[in-house]
């Protein structure tokens, strides 16, 4: 084949792809994913048996719990392991979300369908049977969560009798909440016979960030009871914004300083509390950990071995 030959092919070829583009077509490294922004991969080095400690699924065969305001549209199993493959992670958890409140028939078909891989936290209430309790720990479900910010769920008085119940188990208790009434529960908390794991760096507001009186709360917590936190939603209260979440950064290189070994990293996907056409981009938010935690040892730390303890993979 003559160079001319080969030239014009490459010329032909390099038309098409540049047509292809034009037309919408991605580079197959390039991957769109249903209610997740970006198309590109994370550029940080994940892990073997990286996992995503917080993410949810709706579907709407299941009804709403009566009072939750939260009813965001179906977000599937299969449209998740699109976001695993995407960021390269082999584990995830689901958390139940105050959509469903107690009705964790849907929290238990998605820890199946995603097999061995999986683990979920669930709500209940302080009427949950024993025997309902050792069918969910079968099922790999490992926490029971507890809000203040939204309608659904248990009532928090549920919580420490609930606590009660489920420390035999070795679950934990996982508190959404704002840092003003952490403060306020923090002798409940300290309370406690099972740690507590904490939702989106305790959602504790901007500007005060680690400052905030929720943070030292927090960081006894972690000292006195082995209480964790969750490196989540730094979309959710961030002032500044993307890519770099610069105050909710702030807030996540305290706890990293802190405490190692007590944080695990979620995506939040689908990011049930913004609007469908603002999602961020999930490739992004786990390249945040090389700014919040620049050492490899430490991101593999969170994002592999600390999740391994506490949910018993």
């Amino acid at each position: 084949m003559s160079t001319s030959t080969t030239t014009t092919r490459r010329t032909y070829l390099a038309m098409l792809a540049g047509a292809a583009l034009a037309a919408g077509a991605r580079p197959a490294s390039a991957q769109a994913v249903r209610w997740s922004s970006g198309t590109e991969r994370p550029t940080i080095a994940v892990p073997p048996n990286a996992c995503d400690c917080h993410h949810h699924i709706y579907d709407a065969r299941f009804p709403p719990a009566p009072g939750a305001t939260l009813r965001p549209p179906d977000a599937s199993v299969d449209e998740y392991r699109a976001l695993q493959r995407r960021l390269g992670l082999t584990r995830n958890v689901v958390v139940q979300p105050s959509t469903y409140g107690t009705d964790n028939r849907l929290l238990v078909d998605s820890v199946k369908a995603f097999g061995a891989s999986a683990r979920g936290v669930a709500m209940l209430d302080a009427t949950v049977s024993a025997e309902e309790l050792k069918r969910l720990d079968a099922a790999g479900i490992r926490g029971v969560r507890f809000g203040t910010r939204l309608p659904g769920g248990a009532s928090m008085d549920d919580m420490v009798p609930v606590a009660r119940r489920i420390a035999d188990l070795g679950w934990h208790i996982q508190l959404v909440s704002d840092g003003d009434k952490i403060v306020e529960l923090a002798e409940v908390l300290k309370g406690l016979p099972v740690p507590v794991v904490f939702d989106h760096m305790g959602h504790l507001p901007e500007p005060a960030g680690p400052d905030h009186p929720g943070f030292r709360v927090i960081a006894d917590l972690i000292e006195t009871r082995g209480a964790w936190v969750k490196l989540t939603g730094a979309y959710i209260l961030s002032k500044v914004g993307p890519p770099t979440y610069g105050d909710r950064s702030r807030l996540a290189r305290a706890y990293v300083a802190l405490a190692p070994e007590r944080l695990v990293w979620g995506s939040d996907w689908p990011h049930p509390t913004s609007p469908a056409d603002a999602k961020p981009d999930d490739a992004v938010l786990l390249d945040l950990l090389a700014n919040w935690a620049p050492d490899p040892r430490v991101q593999a730390r969170i994002l592999a071995d600390n999740p391994a303890e506490l949910y018993r993979f």
